[in-house]
């Protein structure tokens, strides 16, 4: 299969970002060149993940071309297997650390995405334009719908809930990264992986495309909704689908609706909006294809930045053990109260050098392991 050693920096760089937005200091706090790099994580580093998630399927299912009979059945079974194994692991962290785990909801974008794997790049890239113009509005509607009562009726039922702060609910429509509008992301990212990335002509054509969702999702919701239209939800202590969070940045759980309509208008990380989407994925896009290009075009720059892309070979492993250091450190694991960046430097320095040693003896991460050996059984599927 081989890896992509460009996907694999936007990996590690999607990780950095996670840190910065968990242990990095509070928008407010920061100021210049320290402010953008907020800003930029902010959002759009889950963005990145869940682009990138998109990407990796189709590694398994099938990069330029899907893998049908056998081959397929048993990628399709590799996928299913990952899903349901990164739902149990989301929930168990959730259980410690709240709604701000994005595992659970990998989980769910996997079992979703399957129908899809077979699709060429067009049909994904329709699918992709599509649900970002329409699931925000529904997002919206529904949530209008949703009594607190009927809200409540369901968490009772919900063998999830129970476990965790994170539920169904939570999962498909009111969590922190709600599955209605963030399969946008993740269908977007299943095209890009079917396009030749290496190809000139590609790469002009999504230079032109990114540029244009970029600066038309961004520029027509300035215009439509004034000069807070780019603010960050996650600022506010909203998810995406709008809710104000209960009580922590980690909680899974949001009180009843307090979004008028106008604000479908706005952009900002975490709005959850038509224009965030399209915006996002433009910025996304521009990621993932300067990172492959780069390493593609600079062989230099390839050789020093191993260290990095070590890290994005073993994301998985990064991610989760950012909590579990935060944890042994007695620090507030999610939620990130500092005003210095000291801490999240130190962080994404031990995330390399640890990536970097361990990629010297062994061939996968100590969580990528134990994925992939939990997919093993997909080979007896006949």
């Amino acid at each position: 299969m081989g890896r992509l050693v460009g996907v694999d920096l936007v990996r590690a760089l999607a990780v950095f970002g996670m840190y910065i937005v968990h242990i990095g200091p509070v928008l407010s706090a920061t100021d210049g060149v320290g402010t953008w790099v907020r800003y930029l994580a902010d959002g759009h580093s889950s963005v990145l993940f869940a682009t990138l998630a998109g990407f990796s399927l189709m590694l398994i299912a099938g990069r330029r071309e899907p893998k049908t009979g056998l081959t397929g059945r048993q990628a399709k079974a590799r996928i299913a297997i990952r899903a349901v194994v990164l739902l149990a692991l989301g929930t168990v962290l959730a259980m410690e650390y709240g709604g701000v785990i994005i595992l659970g909801f990998y989980g769910v974008y996997f079992l979703l995405a399957l129908p899809l794997l077979r699709l060429s790049a067009k049909a994904l890239a329709i699918t992709a334009a599509g649900l970002a113009l329409v699931t925000p509005q529904l997002a919206f509607l529904l949530n209008s719908l949703l009594s607190t009562s009927v809200q409540q009726t369901v968490d009772a039922y919900d063998p999830l809930k129970k476990l965790s702060e994170v539920g169904v609910l939570d999962l498909l429509l009111t969590g922190f990264y709600p599955t209605i509008t963030w399969m946008s992301f993740v269908v977007a990212g299943m095209a890009l992986a079917r396009l030749d990335l290496s190809a000139v002509a590609v790469q002009r054509r999504l230079a032109a495309l990114r540029a244009a969702l970029t600066a038309g999702a961004y520029g027509l919701s300035l215009l439509l909704a004034g000069k807070d239209a780019l603010r960050s939800m996650a600022e506010d202590g909203k998810s995406s689908a709008g809710f104000e969070k209960a009580s922590s940045f980690g909680s899974g759980s949001f009180e009843a609706p307090r979004r008028a309509a106008s604000e479908l208008l706005s952009a900002g990380p975490h709005s959850g909006t038509t224009f965030d989407i399209i915006g996002s994925v433009g910025v996304a896009i521009l990621v993932i294809v300067g990172a492959t290009l780069l390493m593609d075009r600079l062989p230099r720059l390839r050789s020093l930045a191993k260290p990095v892309v070590a890290v994005g070979t073993m994301s998985l492993t990064a991610y989760v053990g950012h909590f579990l250091a935060q944890s042994m450190l007695g620090a507030s694991a999610g939620e990130s109260t500092q005003t210095s960046w000291i801490p999240v430097l130190t962080f994404i320095l031990g995330a390399i050098v640890f990536a970097a040693a361990w990629s010297r003896f062994f061939r996968r991460g100590p969580l990528e392991a134990l994925l992939n050996a939990a997919t093993r059984p997909a080979k007896y599927i006949r």
